[in-house]
């Protein structure tokens, strides 16, 4: 039997910074194994919405679900126990300067789990060569390009094999080849891995290629979470201002584009 239960949900969630509304009334759900992209003008909460489900904010009313528990009924160590199922990336990487690449990706691995410096080693060196980066163990942030400070990003995310991995702006501050790189990753690791990706993106439309749901945070309110195919003929008047103001044409590289993702050789 297929599991329908959704991993992640918002249910009728508010939240206002002293007088100003950023959230009324969002409702939304993440479903198991697949890549939800929350897109939506800047300013809009759409990262405010990220931390919520990571439990770091709590809404001013409303639930936040996640595994089937409100995530402010949760003690602590509960709350604790339920992170250990994410991982997180964000714009900014937030890699220690101080530490080397080893240790920035297996920090996770030695704050959270008890395995051996041998067994660390061992998932640590795993993951990085999935992000196809060799001999960077003893190298620091600052001595590598800022598309490979991305990549080491994604691997300490994905070090703990979380069953949810968060996604915020991952390519912001990349080229377009750099950003095309981390696309591959990310699809090359979903499909390896199974996890479920909550992404918040600008980066339309390419973005959709990766995603099997868009959602729209427009008026303060998620206004649908469709496929890219129902989001880009929707009839809802948020969404078609923002397909025709910031998508443009839609396939107007699609030829170019097909089996992006398929056909790359790693």
């Amino acid at each position: 039997m297929v599991d329908t239960d959704p991993v992640i949900e918002l249910v009728e969630v508010e939240k206002s910074f002293g007088t100003q509304k950023v959230l009324d009334k969002v409702n939304l759900q993440i479903k198991k194994g697949t890549t939800t992209v929350i897109v939506g003008p800047s300013g809009q909460g759409k990262s405010v919405i990220i931390k919520h489900m990571l439990g770091l904010m709590h809404p001013d009313e409303g639930e936040v679900r996640v595994f089937g528990q409100n995530l402010t009924q949760l003690k602590k160590k509960e709350l604790r126990e339920i992170r250990t199922a994410f991982g997180v990336l964000f714009q900014n990487v937030a890699l220690f300067d101080s530490m080397t690449i080893f240790d920035n990706v297996a920090l996770p691995l030695r704050e959270r789990t008890k395995k051996s410096e041998s067994e660390v080693k061992k998932a640590v060196e795993e993951k990085l060569e999935m992000m196809d980066l060799h001999n960077v163990n003893h190298k620091y942030p600052a001595q590598i390009s800022g598309g490979m400070q991305k990549r080491v990003g994604l691997a300490r995310a994905l070090v703990l094999n979380p069953k949810v991995i968060f996604f915020d702006e991952p390519t912001t501050g990349l080229d377009v080849n750099k950003s095309n790189e981390i696309y591959r990753l990310f699809y090359k690791t979903q499909k390896q891995l199974n996890y479920t990706a909550v992404i918040v993106s600008h980066d339309v439309p390419k973005i959709f290629k990766l995603s099997d749901y868009v959602a729209l945070l427009a008026n303060k309110q998620i206004q649908n979470c469709i496929t890219p195919e129902e989001f880009q003929l929707s009839d809802n008047p948020h969404i078609r201002s923002f397909v025709e103001t910031t998508m443009g044409p839609i396939y107007s590289s699609e030829l170019e584009e097909t089996g992006f993702y398929e056909e790359t050789e790693y």
